[in-house]
């Protein structure tokens, strides 16, 4: 028997489809025409082809930034995926605290990227910021605008601050999925605190948890705005990740031809890491089915 296919759907789509044309696909071929072309002004382009790209892979400043980024990404999550489940694992798991702890847990998300660098960049104050001066009280030298360590820190204190949340309610989602018959049989084999994080709550949190450190790292890697209001990306360039260096190259130098290329390079890293997630999760739930 012959089943009638309706294609009448897809026009629910065909907005989704126009709006994605106007805000990502246009202005992602128009920085693929700036990649491949120079101008000495007056709107007049001339070819380029590949050059810089070229100059991009030779530069020292953009493969510094890279490094800077990757240890940042690697450190934010280090901190951050540990400390999630931590604080999933202490969680309460019903009742009216249970609510109360969610709600807690869900605040610092609320809060806006640029205020959440202004926060830190005021509390991090020798002379109004909290932190700032009882640290000088303590006799502790903090001067994130000057010192490289402190700078880091801050950035750092900053972003797990405002995002470990994120990882503790998806690793207590995860938690709240595994059925009670798990821990009965556990508690009938004495199995020890760490068993059962080892064998039962890690593997089942082992979705939410790829999910978590997917979007932890592609967030820190793509992170602008908090380091930016904070520390500007000094002291020098001790700050300045890819994001930053990017903007500084477009619009502050406004040398547009290599930071088109820089900008599709840094795009295409992330396409590839997003694929390496992708694919270690598929085979996670391949597994998890046999």
């Amino acid at each position: 028997m012959n089943k009638t296919v309706n294609q009448k759907a897809w026009f629910l789509v065909l907005p989704v489809l126009i709006l994605v044309g106007f805000s990502a696909v246009i202005p992602l071929m128009t920085v693929v025409n700036y990649s491949v072309q120079d101008t000495f002004g007056n709107n007049v382009f001339f070819w380029a082809g590949l050059d810089w790209f070229r100059d991009m892979l030779e530069s020292e400043r953009m493969w510094n930034a890279l490094g800077r980024q990757l240890v940042f990404s690697s450190i934010i999550l280090a901190i951050e995926v540990p400390l999630g489940i931590f604080v999933a694992l202490n969680m309460p798991k019903k009742g009216f605290w249970a609510s109360f702890c969610l709600v807690l847990m869900s605040l610092p998300l609320l809060i806006p990227w640029n205020v959440v660098g202004t926060i830190w960049q005021i509390f991090g104050r020798v002379d109004i910021g909290l932190l700032g001066y009882v640290l000088a009280k303590l006799g502790v030298n903090y001067n994130y605008t000057q010192n490289v360590i402190d700078a880091w820190a801050t950035v750092i204190i900053m972003d797990v601050w405002h995002w470990t949340s994120l990882v503790a309610l998806l690793a207590y989602a995860g938690l709240q999925s595994i059925p009670d018959a798990y821990y009965q049989a556990a508690k009938i084999d004495q199995a020890s605190r760490w068993k059962v994080f080892r064998f039962i709550e890690l593997p089942k949190m082992a979705g939410v948890l790829m999910i978590a450190i997917l979007l932890r790292f592609m967030d820190s890697f793509m992170i602008y705005t908090e380091p930016f209001v904070v520390t500007g990306g000094g002291p020098g360039n001790a700050t300045t990740f890819l994001s930053i260096d990017l903007v500084k190259m477009a619009l502050g130098q406004f040398d547009l031809g290599p930071a088109a290329a820089f900008s599709l390079m840094y795009f295409l890293v992330i396409l590839l890491i997003s694929w390496v997630f992708y694919t270690v999760m598929t085979n996670l739930d391949k597994r998890d089915g046999v």
